[in-house]
């Protein structure tokens, strides 16, 4: 087993929490006495610690933890991280804690390397005596031997043709005990439209794609040399499910990314405050055979139902169709917070309440602009006989540090595992950090409480001066240039146009705040150009045209970016976007 940690589980105290769901009353640890490292960014609930278990390991999608304490970590690479050049060695990574003192000292790479043509991935899983892991379109396999800590042998492959085209090219996927091996294939649409992402774009029906996309598939873990096919369908219309585990039950339960753009794409139907409410994100349970509404239906979690999608003939949420036909989830949360990982804590070293629920990773959003973004946390979701048991909690939140949108945010939670002594681990696929959280509170608490409000800047000691003195206007942001023909009051106009402030436009959810680009749009700031010469006038027709079908990343962007520009909002962010590239 692994050497267990000096303060016996893991090491950063949470302070007390502003709001509780479940009173709990045993007094607050001192951070000093209980947990050593405080320098960890994120905020839990009293009682409970955290340690920087791992830094800087590339982006870090979903984990596995062995019995002996050994993390194994999937990374990933390509459009969604702007191909910013992934570490050297293979994307699978094998941390552990050598010495009990909540850190990994040793941190290997194994697998196919970026140099070998690898890309990464998200899915890993431990089965038997090997590690799984999504590998590009394959799910290969490693041997665990008794004297190793990283495998050392070669990749076995044991399904491969996987879809990596379109919106979701992720394949995470989970494994029973018969070796039943189940995958996600996400979608590669928004909602099987015509034209993707564009306005008032009619749906596909049928929608042929769920012959091979948005579903869960399944096949023989111990069975080598498969190959991807339509007729291995398990179950359909899961969008872009991420998140899996089985309760004590055996259900499993899979996490689920709603649909985006209701008021961009249709917002005569919709308004811009709809668009950041709706759909809800979603956990379902697995049912072979089950149908889960996409595209055609999206749920709404005010009215607690699903509802006929635009696409199909729904009129803004009032219609219902067939949806009363799809399976419902079994818990609902916030639009677009983006639920990337699950897992049902079945240990009992945190306090009762926790015991069978489920801890989720929120990606956090894009979608919510210009209104401000959500998620970048970690919560907790009572449960009992497969179904909620109470309100849910934000359990971690701070992950995102000051900046809460996808292009400046310090750290996004992507995976989550439980390991031994009950130790909660969340990755962080933004700056590669593994997280471990253990309890160090009351033995005898037994509820759940939520955690406080993050800090996002410390105040300044009474008095102080910095050591390079004081420059009042050192925070004005430099003047950009103007393109000829355009005005300095049109490029100031046009940044607020980008930023939301203005028009109700939605550039800087696909492409970050100040342009600097995110996994859905690219960075604007680098004077590269794919559709056209970066003149005024070519910027200026892309944005009144839309991009149908990007060149190199997953975001389709309508006219006009989904809004009704009025012609002078138009020119002002088409000068803005000039401006930002030169």
């Amino acid at each position: 087993m692994a050497p267990r940690p000096l303060h016996s589980r893991v090491l950063l105290c949470g302070a007390l929490a502003a709001s509780m769901s479940v009173l709990v009353t045993a007094p607050a640890l001192s951070a000093e006495a209980s947990c050593p490292q405080t320098d960890t960014g994120i905020v839990l609930p009293k009682g409970f610690c955290a340690s920087v278990f791992a830094d800087k390991i590339g982006h870090a999608r979903q984990i596995a933890v062995a019995p002996n304490g050994t993390v194994f970590v999937n990374t990933w690479s390509g459009v969604y991280y702007n191909n910013d050049t992934p570490p050297d060695g293979g994307f699978l990574v094998a941390l552990k804690d050598m010495d009990g003192d909540g850190r990994a000292e040793h941190v290997e790479r194994f697998g196919q390397t970026f140099a070998d043509g690898g890309k990464g991935g998200t899915g890993v899983y431990l089965y038997k005596d090997w590690v799984y892991a999504e590998l590009n379109d394959k799910i290969v396999r490693y041997a665990l031997k008794d004297d190793e800590i990283t495998p050392t042998g070669n990749a076995e492959v044991v399904l491969s043709g996987m879809p990596i085209t379109g919106d979701h090219p992720m394949h995470p996927f989970i494994i029973d005990t018969d070796g039943n091996l189940f995958v996600s294939m996400g979608s590669a649409t928004n909602a099987c439209e015509l034209k993707n992402r564009m306005p008032q774009s009619k749906g596909h029906d049928p929608c042929t794609e769920l012959e091979a996309r948005a579903g869960i598939w399944r096949y023989d873990a111990n069975k080598l040399g498969q190959v991807f096919s339509p007729k291995e369908r398990y179950a359909s219309g899961n969008r872009n499910p991420e998140g899996f585990d089985f309760d004590e039950a055996g259900r499993i339960f899979v996490t689920q990314h709603g649909r985006d753009q209701l008021h961009e794409n249709w917002p005569k139907l919709y308004t811009a405050e709809q668009g950041f409410n709706l759909p809800a994100e979603e956990v379902t349970v697995l049912k072979e055979g089950a149908a889960y509404g996409w595209p055609k239906c999206y749920y709404d979690d005010q009215q607690k139902k699903l509802v006929l999608g635009p696409e199909y003939g729904g009129d803004g949420g009032k219609a219902v169709g067939d949806c009363d036909k799809a399976e419902p989830p079994v818990a609902a949360f916030p639009a677009h917070w983006a639920p990337n990982d699950l897992k049902i804590y079945k240990s009992e070293d945190f306090p009762a309440g926790y015991r069978g629920g489920a801890f989720i990773a929120f990606h956090g959003s894009w979608n919510r602009a210009p209104g401000p973004q959500g998620g970048y946390n970690v919560v907790f979701q009572p449960l009992k006989d497969g179904k909620p048991s109470g309100d849910w909690i934000v359990f971690a939140d701070g992950f995102a540090g000051v900046h809460k949108d996808p292009g400046r945010a310090a750290h996004r939670p992507s995976g989550l595992a439980v390991g031994p002594y009950g130790a909660l681990y969340v990755s962080d696929d933004k700056a590669g950090r593994i997280w471990r959280i253990t309890y160090e509170g009351d033995p005898d608490a037994k509820g759940i409480e939520a955690a406080p409000a993050p800090k996002q800047s410390a105040a300044a000691s009474p008095g102080a001066l910095p050591p390079e003195g004081v420059h009042p206007d050192a925070g004005n942001a430099p003047k950009l240039p103007v393109p000829e023909g355009a005005t300095q009051a049109q490029v100031d106009l046009g940044a607020k146009v980008f930023a939301g402030e203005v028009g109700g436009a939605t550039c800087a959810g696909c492409h970050g705040t100040g342009g600097i680009g995110t996994p859905v749009g690219p960075d604007l700031t680098t004077g590269k150009w794919l559709w056209g010469d970066g003149s005024l006038k070519s910027i200026t027709d892309t944005i009144a045209n839309g991009v149908p079908e990007p060149k190199q990343h997953p975001g389709a962007m309508p006219p006009m970016g989904g809004v009704e520009l009025s012609k002078d909002d138009a020119a002002a962010v088409s000068a803005y976007v000039w401006a930002l590239g030169h």
